[in-house]
């Protein structure tokens, strides 16, 4: 049983702060932030999960499953991450690329202590404890200072996995691929990475989160994993009987004079490799749905629609359905996964080739974070713009893509890269 409580907070912005600086003490903590983006479908301001009462972590083989049956046996609040390799467990594909971060396939976790922030009004609920304790570590939190700690962060060095040159030379492989009809469009990915670091997880995702402002702003740790996000993309929510995607596809630049800020946003809006990128990931997320949709409810909400992010213009389509109250959640996430704007068209074809012309494992790149609520909707982000750690490997990592169509010019894909790339490594280099 949970007890929960309702709290007021004058000064959200400094309470955010507050919450995560104090939640560091634990293992395992989830902060999803959506940084007060206006958007259609929100359900929170801020999400704190810490301290896991039980948790679930397992590679591939057979994850979804044992994934739906820990869901329904809690059925409690559940926070966790689903990797990119999670697709070996749906179709016969496999990841034997390098992989310097070694996460789990799969990991959730049922957390003792739970906020939930919207506007003013704090939701703090408690797993199986007293009164007092909740009381307790709100007023701690309220009055918290993180001290002082010196962390001893050494040089970043980043390093890039593939060099420009061979960058191209797999862009025009790709290509050759969809010459040949073999695929219409795929999500091709490269890593930059540091080794032998020591950062400080929680100053460097203040400071991710801070220059990007996305909605899907994600703190993340398992003992010595942790994931500094600042996604701007929703990859699938279900509340109630709707299942709501939002796939990104199209990108382009923010400029400081506003003229030429807006025209960056307009030539985005009517550029038609931009918009046939958009059109082919409608089409998959629409059949992808259709596995769990009843009878003629997937519908296209939005298309192509601009939004605007503090780094760049971004193309946003929203798809939803509905399914029937028999149709188990995990059932959902098994038939959209992983999502369309990271793989490509067709999407089992476009999975191959990425995983032939890719050196890196993705592993949560690309894969995606979020929770379950006690009745069996969800919310959860696509891991992109995102850095990944493992602090006892002193590997960093984070990794950037775009999508690769008839229509690419591989110079201007591999300047795209480095545009989606400038957040991440500024606050590694600061």
């Amino acid at each position: 049983m949970r007890t929960s409580v309702l709290k007021h907070i004058s000064n959200p912005n400094e309470f955010k702060r507050q919450l995560l600086d104090w939640a560091q003490q634990f293992r395992e903590i989830i902060y999803l932030d959506s940084n007060n983006y206006p958007q259609k479908y929100s359900s929170y301001d801020a999400v704190l999960a810490v301290d896991a009462f039980t948790s679930i972590k397992t590679d591939y083989h057979n994850a979804f499953e044992d994934l739906k049956q820990y869901q329904q046996q809690t059925k409690d609040w559940l926070f966790g991450h689903l990797s990119y390799d999670l697709k070996n467990d749906i179709e016969k594909l496999e990841s034997s690329n390098f992989d310097g971060l070694h996460f789990p396939d799969l990991f959730f976790f049922q957390p003792k202590k739970l906020f939930f922030l919207k506007g003013n009004q704090l939701e703090i609920s408690y797993l199986m404890m007293c009164d007092d304790e909740l009381e307790e570590d709100f007023e701690n939190i309220k009055q918290y200072r993180k001290l002082k700690v010196k962390i001893q962060k050494s040089k970043v060095n980043i390093e890039q996995r593939i060099s420009k040159e061979k960058y191209i030379e797999k862009i025009n492989t790709m290509l050759s691929h969809i010459y040949r009809g073999d695929i219409y469009e795929a999500n091709f990915c490269m890593e930059f990475y540091a080794e032998n670091v020591i950062i400080d997880s929680n100053q460097t995702f203040e400071k991710l989160n801070a220059i990007s402002e996305p909605p899907f702003a994600v703190f993340f740790k398992n003992n010595q994993h942790f994931l500094l996000s600042a996604s701007p993309e929703r990859y699938i929510k279900k509340e109630d009987s709707k299942i709501i995607s939002q796939p990104i596809k199209g990108t382009s630049k923010r400029f400081e004079e506003n003229n030429l800020d807006e025209q960056s946003k307009t030539e985005l809006e009517q550029n038609p490799k931009e918009r046939s990128e958009n059109i082919m990931i409608v089409d998959l997320v629409r059949n992808d749905l259709s596995h769990t949709a009843t009878k003629s409810s997937v519908k296209v909400e939005e298309l192509c629609g601009i939004y605007t992010f503090k780094q760049v213009h971004q193309m946003i389509s929203t798809i939803i359905s509905e399914i029937d109250n028999t149709t188990s959640p995990v059932e959902i996430l098994k038939t959209t996964f992983p999502m369309g704007s990271m793989t490509g068209a067709p999407k089992i074809s476009a999975m191959q080739i990425i995983e032939e012309l890719e050196e890196t494992k993705r592993g949560l790149y690309s894969g995606a974070i979020g929770y379950f609520t006690p009745i069996g909707d969800f919310d959860f982000n696509v891991v992109i713009r995102s850095i990944l750690y493992n602090a006892q490997e002193k590997y960093i990592s984070f990794s950037v893509g775009s999508a690769i169509t008839a229509l690419s010019e591989p110079e201007k894909e591999y300047e795209e890269c480095l545009l989606k790339a400038r957040a991440m490594h500024e606050v590694l280099l600061s």
